[in-house]
């Protein structure tokens, strides 16, 4: 099989390709067919050695995707050899095949295409998992959702659109934000062109906003957080801004917010149960057309490291997909 290697700790252009073993699965494993995998903003991090866990070099990247069953391991009843799944495995999804848990796997449901089915797991999963989870989101308030065109920010604005909140949009570019408008936001803040708290302050009529999903950090997090409402939660979902920002903690004591800390992959591992609840909710929103994954490109195995860098760039709208059998 054919597979993305990184050796070296690096960006993209470092990745290869190579030829590895078929693989074969141990006991509560599942041998997967990758049809397709997503591309997320911390397979650029990991593979540069800057995120959070640090994988044995050399490994393959690549965390989430979809598939057909090729053969499992003992012990493994919860699925069995042509079977269309999803699974997210942490490392190895850039591969024409992959080994996964059996408690991670689960099946694409009816009528579900692979790409979609490999673009879910990751950016939803997050996104609930902030939205639903840690900062309980009602029908009724309003969330601002920076960052709000990447992969995690448009599933955001699906998730609150389909819990009956009012979602504000806040990105980069105004292409960006016809995306966002696309996908049901409310509301629309360019924060390259506006004051973000001045923008925030009309949108909300001064309230300020219940919720503040923010995948971005940098310079847009304190503003955000200086308009942040009464008890409003503050979900910290990453920093693709590249600067982990600081903040005067004054701030919570004067609105009775919270800062609340989102990390989906520990969530994943730990409360597995959760999890999967999780994501079966999305799974029946996703059947209900609630929710939709915007897939703005895709990508042969080969090209995995062009994707990677248009990642890096801010050049993806929603998620983009390596399709590793072409």
């Amino acid at each position: 099989m054919k597979a993305i290697v990184c050796k070296t700790w690096g960006l993209p252009d470092t990745l290869v390709v190579e030829n590895l073993p078929d693989l074969s699965p141990g006991p509560g494993q599942v041998t997967i067919d990758v049809q397709s995998a997503g591309v997320n903003y911390p397979d650029v991090l990991i593979i540069q050695n800057k995120y959070q866990f640090t994988p044995q070099l050399p490994f393959t990247p690549g965390s989430e995707l979809s598939g057909i069953v090729r053969a499992v391991g003992e012990g493994v009843t919860n699925v069995k050899p042509g079977d269309r799944v999803i699974a997210f495995t942490g490392q190895g999804a850039f591969a024409q095949q992959v080994n996964a848990a059996a408690n991670t796997v689960m099946p694409v449901p009816q009528g579900m295409d692979f790409d979609t089915a490999a673009a879910i797991t990751l950016t939803y999963g997050t996104s609930h998992h902030a939205i639903v989870d840690r900062a309980g989101l009602k029908a009724g308030e309003t969330m601002l959702v920076l960052g709000a065109a990447g992969g995690v920010g448009l599933a955001a604005i699906d998730i609150g659109k389909a819990l009956g909140a009012r979602v504000i949009a806040a990105a980069s570019s105004d292409e960006k934000l016809e995306v966002c408008r696309a996908h049901g936001a409310d509301a629309l803040i360019n924060y390259t062109t506006e004051d973000l708290r001045e923008a925030i302050k009309r949108a909300t009529e001064g309230k300020g906003p219940d919720v503040i999903y923010d995948p971005v950090g940098g310079v847009y997090a304190e503003p955000a957080f200086r308009s942040i409402g009464w008890r409003g939660r503050y979900l910290v979902v990453g920093f693709a801004n590249g600067e982990i920002p600081k903040l005067p903690l004054n701030l919570a004591l004067l609105k009775g917010a919270s800062l609340v800390g989102v990390f989906w992959g520990e969530f994943a591992r730990r409360e597995p149960k959760a999890n999967l609840g999780a994501m079966a909710q999305l799974m029946g929103w996703l059947a209900e057309g609630k929710i939709k994954p915007h897939i703005s490109g895709r990508y042969a195995l080969a090209d995995t490291p062009q994707a990677l860098n248009d990642m890096a760039g801010r050049k993806v709208t929603g998620k983009i997909v390596i399709q590793p059998q072409k």
